[in-house]
């Protein structure tokens, strides 16, 4: 993890290449290619009319215009991408926008066991720090694939980041600097039965062990235990954002000291919530745990910080993060909770404890007007919570192991499995977002990739067709396990075509433009343009962390994974009041998918 002082965490920033604009005639044509297993033959015969019209017209304007944006910015998309996909999204964001999961240590350091929390929690919280120490000297070893850096902003954003809401537009707010850069807060928020605290992580220059984090932590809990419940002020990060930022305005108005919380809460290092529910899970089954971690308490949780640690009752913990702040793949947090699970199950150290200040308890002034909207807040949370349906489950016949052994790609394995769980559910294809990730280039975050292939259709078609013999469903799946590879290939290196197109549009709309017709067209939205996309989709990596999101689109699921050798576990979420969905229906049938892809897989080696 640590490198070498040859290597610092941030040092190739400068030399990443800008973000390339793609070529407009290779965009449009991958553009067809992705709506085509949407359409009729008559549907695709006037949108790929409507592509040319746009190829010829204004879409060659508009490109050039993207290519001059090009010339004067690093990164065209960076500011696009942060104002349409979260700063300007007014519905809220704790349960529509961010990412929360399981923690890591349940599989193999930490089953669930009352009376640990708190010991439990310090050395967590120690082992975090640990890692914002690295990061602040600058000792984290930068990323690469291969031998190619790979962008490290993100990881300034991880630690004393906070998005501010906005009357029309949030903005984020960000108090990171590297040692070099100067000095910057070190300070944790602990938020328990809605009551928020403070204190400093760094006594005397050093970061606090964890017999003394636990001294906080507990003095925290017995000012809490058997007391009132605070007023919940965290409660309002959960709301609609314009109704936030207004209300955010209100307690400024009220009272100065207000702002100074507000401030001391953004700054902090993370927050850390002790939360009083005992979400029971297992390694077979997170389901508790992660509806838990996405749908718990909003009065313990500041939404919109970069990064909640999540205590419960139990001993077990989760993960809550705004990411806007940070690539959509949860690397950065991915990669605190890897520095530290390894070895986290016991302190090995001393058991000194320095003399520090207790905790400060930050209360805020509040009026009837503040209460009043808490009360709103937690009422439109609540109703959205309960009609979020959640299901984490680990699927253990086998892992990336065995389908390594047969020569192919574990994420494409898994992706093609529930497109044709999918399918056989519903039907037809379902229009599919995969993050591909784009760090190989100057503050790169993601593209789409869309894995809902014609070629993919072709073969979960073959696949559900009784006539169909084995060596034709099996040069079917090869072909779709090509189409995947090669695409997630080129988004990578900046060669897909939804970030582009969005480009396109924005400077439509800068401009006054009345929205091209390629926009408008039904087959755009159908096919998951727009941000329509029935299947949104993310491999977290090859880890123990996970995560998990609410559907993009109503009649939509959520579908967060993560490989290991000899299990995939994956996160589906579904909304309850739409009947047509069901997250539990789509694992058994992803299940199933899987264990029929080895069959064929290995027809194939015979």
């Amino acid at each position: 993890m640590a490198n070498n002082l040859s290597e610092r965490t941030f040092q190739y920033q400068s030399s990443l290449p800008p973000l390339p604009v793609p070529s407009l005639e290779k965009s449009l044509s991958k553009y067809l290619n992705a709506v085509q297993p949407f359409a009729s033959e008559e549907d695709f015969k006037a949108t790929v009319d409507i592509v040319r019209k746009f190829q010829e017209g204004v879409g060659k304007e508009l490109h050039q215009k993207l290519l001059q944006r090009a010339k004067t910015k690093k990164n065209w998309l960076e500011e696009w991408w942060l104002d349409t996909a979260y700063l300007e999204v007014r519905i809220p964001s704790q349960l529509n926008v961010n990412v929360a999961g399981p923690g890591p240590y349940l599989e193999h350091c930490w089953p669930p066991e009352e009376g640990t929390q708190l010991q439990r929690a310090s050395i967590s919280t120690w082992h975090a720090l640990q890692y914002w120490n690295l990061i602040r000297t600058e000792r984290l070893h930068p990323q690469k694939s291969g031998k190619i850096p790979l962008d490290m902003d993100q990881f300034r954003m991880l630690f004393s980041t906070c998005k501010v809401p906005g009357v029309k537009k949030d903005t984020i707010r960000n108090y990171f600097k590297t040692e070099r850069e100067g000095p910057c807060p070190s300070h944790l928020v602990v938020i328990c039965r809605g009551r928020i605290f403070t204190f400093d992580a760094v006594c005397d220059g050093q970061i606090l062990t964890p017999p003394e984090l636990l001294r906080q932590l507990s003095y925290v809990k017995e000012c809490c235990d058997g007391e009132p419940e605070g007023d919940g002020v965290a409660a309002l990060t959960s709301e609609e954002r314009t109704r936030w930022a207004l209300a955010r305005e209100h307690l400024i108005n009220i009272d100065p000291h207000n702002d100074t919380i507000l401030e001391t809460i953004q700054s902090s290092l993370f927050v850390i919530s002790l939360d009083e529910t005992k979400p029971y899970s297992t390694p077979e089954n997170y389901t508790n745990l992660t509806v838990e971690a996405l749908t718990g308490n909003p009065t313990i949780r500041w939404g919109d910080k970069s990064y909640n640690s999540l205590s419960f009752a139990d001993g077990t913990f989760g993960i809550s993060c705004d990411v806007s702040l940070y690539v959509l793949d949860v690397q950065p947090v991915s990669h605190v909770f890897r520095s530290r699970c390894s070895r986290c199950s016991s302190w090995k150290g001393s058991d000194t404890v320095r003399p520090a200040p207790r905790p400060e308890e930050l209360v805020f002034t509040v009026d009837e007007k503040i209460l009043s909207d808490i009360r709103h807040a937690k009422q439109q949370y609540l109703e959205s919570t309960q009609d979020l349906q959640m299901v984490c489950y680990a699927f253990t016949a086998f892992g990336k192991a065995a389908i390594k052994q047969k020569k192919l790609h574990p994420d494409t394995f898994v992706q093609l499995a529930k497109q044709l769980a999918y399918q056989k559910m519903h039907k037809r294809p379902g229009s599919c977002y995969e993050t591909a990730m784009t760090r190989m280039f100057y503050h790169g975050r993601t593209e789409t990739m869309r894995p809902c292939t014609q070629e993919a259709v072709n073969w979960c078609n073959a696949m559900m067709d009784p006539t169909c013999d084995v060596d034709t469903k099996r040069k079917a799946m090869m072909l779709a396990l090509v189409k995947h590879n090669t695409l997630m290939a080129e988004a990578e290196k900046g060669k897909g075509f939804d970030r582009h197109l969005l480009g396109l549009y924005l400077i439509a709309k800068e401009e006054g433009r009345p929205t091209p017709e390629l926009f408008m067209d039904p087959l755009y939205a159908k096919s998951g343009g727009g941000g329509n996309f029935v299947l949104s989709t993310s491999l977290v990596g090859y880890t123990t962390i996970l995560g998990a999101v609410a559907p993009m689109v109503h009649h939509g699921y959520g579908f967060f994974y993560r490989i290991r050798d000899d299990r995939i576990v994956v996160s589906i979420s579904a909304w309850k009041s739409c009947r047509e969905t069901d997250a539990a229906s789509l694992f058994n049938n992803f299940s199933s998918s899987l264990h029929e892809m080895l069959v064929l897989a290995t027809t194939s080696q015979l």
